[in-house]
């Protein structure tokens, strides 16, 4: 399936759970796309101490580790008022580091001045990174140790 369409379609998806999750105020999510077609959506984790939060996609890929789904595609959402358009977030070094675990291949959508749906994948996003040190295969091989 075309990226165009499935940002679309997350997107969509986002905008339609904050208005339900957040109907008042500030509101975030992220979207997840897997290989079977399915969504996962998650909010942060919220704490009165806020080391002890987690990013708004750390749930969408615990779940995806939990049912042994592969995600695709990854988008962040917000607003900040139930009346603003919400925008999108490129994920944070650490939630790009967690989702390496699919891959470099994964795509993650990134803040752009148009708020467009646009798609990198995380080998673009960090073609530096320090798997790039392992081949194919020792990182395949750890991927299925752990799933």
């Amino acid at each position: 399936m075309d990226d165009k369409i499935i940002g679309t379609e997350m997107y969509s998806k986002a905008c339609d759970f904050l208005d339900k999750r957040f109907p008042e105020g500030w509101g975030g999510c992220a979207v997840m796309r897997t290989a079977d077609g399915k969504f996962l959506i998650s909010v942060a984790l919220e704490n009165f101490n806020s080391g002890a939060g987690l990013c708004m996609e750390t749930g969408a890929m615990c779940e995806a580790q939990k049912y042994n789904l592969r995600i695709t595609h990854s988008m962040c959402v917000t607003r900040s008022s139930e009346k603003a358009k919400p925008i999108i977030l490129t994920a944070c070094g650490i939630c790009q580091e967690r989702r390496m675990f699919w891959g470099d291949s994964v795509k993650v959508a990134v803040t752009n001045p148009k708020n467009e749906i646009i798609f990198r994948t995380l080998d673009e996003l960090s073609p530096y990174h320090w798997s790039g040190a392992f081949s194919d295969e020792e990182q395949e091989k750890y991927s299925s140790e752990v799933s």
